[in-house]
């Protein structure tokens, strides 16, 4: 019966959590790690799960952590900025300062005495977002040039994780889910004024959000190579999305504004949309990890994990199709031109490595420190191309600590300093805008830093 009432409370918790918005970005765009414990840990958790948000990190921890429930709340702060000064422009700080991730898990054996684990939950686990008002991007008099830039993204993502776990041996654990997915997506970027005396109107309006669903699978095992000893090893697949579907005004190439005007396509063109659906492929990254836990002293547990993120594989290109029209930068139509707005991020794959520290201070109290790097997937020829994703910090520093009240209930809290990270544009100008006389560099610099605060209340059960 107590288990029914746990499980009962997550589901009803689903609902509230799936109104929110987050709109975030760590290692590119995913979160070092979900809750407070794995915030604290600095996410070195594969081998070292502690909670039943391990349905996202590690599958098979579910038999390990037991039974217990977890219910987290972070409060997400970024500040990123976009600096112009270098062409004459201004310096812009976004102006959305804090976001709200809310994540519910939990774990129970199938029945009593068994060593299958069933649970899951409902996970916020990555976003990216910015809003940037109208802001000088070039001015030159000299040469009759005075542009202005604005932009907005957001883009939210929640996993639910359905998980099978198996304590297949006093030894052996391992880990199944079935990752049930969900993301909205809005964008918007211009760049407008007088560009060489002559009007210049690029635009790429995608705010009216489109949202999607997806689906994919995650695997796990943990494995005691001695009572001090554990390694950890899980995989995520690709997470595979129907297209977001957005709906555009436009004549093409008639001399209006259209949703989408004056684009690059990828190919040295522009696009300018006629009215109607237009669609983006915009998918999930496959990512690997490789974790251990040692444990030197009884009171302490030393974790480190490397892992791989595919962002290569759905953030190098990205573009959004359908029937555009196609005009050189001479402002002739080009027939069987490509017919894509072409955003075209440019993100490398990352490697992470994250080290966590767990140090139970008294029988009650726990206290924790970590540390994650990754080398941001964004390069200086992509600067331009990232305006509106600004996917920077490369280190992060965090602190954490549980508090047991009884033998039911804890309350953990951390804290995460991700470090500015800055990066000038140098190559980045795409092909169409420089067939038009802008010149290859746009020297602009985007910047990111961020600051986290998570409780989580954990139950046991």
């Amino acid at each position: 019966m107590r288990t029914n009432r746990i499980v009962s409370a997550a589901l009803a918790g689903w609902g509230a959590i799936g109104l929110a918005t987050t709109a975030h970005a760590t290692n590119g765009y995913q979160l070092i790690g979900v809750g407070a414990y794995q915030k604290g840990m600095g996410g070195a958790v594969t081998a070292n799960p502690g909670s039943a948000m391990t349905a996202i990190t590690n599958p098979a921890g579910m038999a390990a952590v037991g039974n217990r429930a977890d219910f987290s709340m972070e409060l997400f702060m970024p500040d990123r900025y976009n600096d112009f000064t270098a062409t004459g422009g201004d310096k812009q700080d976004s102006e959305a300062k804090s976001y709200g991730v809310p994540a519910i898990g939990w774990t129970a054996p199938v029945s009593e005495g068994s060593d299958f684990y069933f649970g899951g939950g409902m996970y916020g686990t990555s976003g990216l977002g910015v809003d940037y008002g109208v802001t000088d991007f070039v001015v030159n008099p000299p040469q009759n040039t005075d542009l202005q830039f604005t932009g907005y993204s957001n883009i939210a993502f929640w996993q639910a994780a359905p998980t099978l776990a198996w304590r297949a041996s006093d030894r052996l654990k391992v880990g199944i889910s079935l990752n049930l997915d969900y993301q909205s997506v809005a964008f918007q970027e211009r760049i407008s004024g007088q560009f060489g005396g002559n009007a210049l109107d690029t635009n790429f309006n995608l705010a009216r959000t489109a949202n999607a669903f997806g689906y994919g699978i995650s695997a796990g095992l943990l494995y005691d190579v001695s009572e001090r000893v554990t390694v950890g090893f899980s995989y995520k697949s690709p997470q595979s999305f129907e297209d977001l579907e957005f709906q555009l005004s436009g004549d093409g190439a008639g001399g209006s504004v259209d949703d989408i005007n004056q684009f690059p396509n990828g190919k040295g063109n522009f696009v300018y949309a006629n009215s109607g659906t237009y669609k983006m492929d915009l998918d999930y990254p496959q990512q690997a990890a490789l974790g251990i836990k040692v444990q030197p002293v009884e009171r302490l547990k030393v974790s480190a994990d490397v892992k791989w993120i595919n962002w290569s594989a759905t953030l190098d290109d990205l573009a959004v199709t359908g029937g555009f029209d196609v005009v050189s930068p001479a402002g002739s139509p080009v027939a069987g031109g490509a017919r894509e707005a072409a955003l075209d991020p440019g993100w490398d794959d990352q490697i992470v490595y994250a080290v966590g520290a767990d140090y139970a201070a008294t029988d009650r109290l726990r206290l924790r420190a970590g540390f994650n790097y990754s080398q941001t997937p964004i390069d200086q020829e992509d600067v331009f191309a990232n305006a509106i994703f600004p996917a920077m910090v490369e280190t992060h520093l965090s602190l954490g600590a549980t508090y047991l009240i009884n033998r039911h209930w804890d309350v953990s809290l951390a804290f995460m300093k991700a470090f500015e990270n800055e990066e000038k544009g140098k190559g980045d100008i795409p092909e169409s805008f420089r067939a038009a006389g802008f010149s290859e560099d746009s020297n602009a610099k985007i910047a990111l830093e961020e600051e986290t605060y998570s409780i989580n209340v954990g139950y046991r059960f």
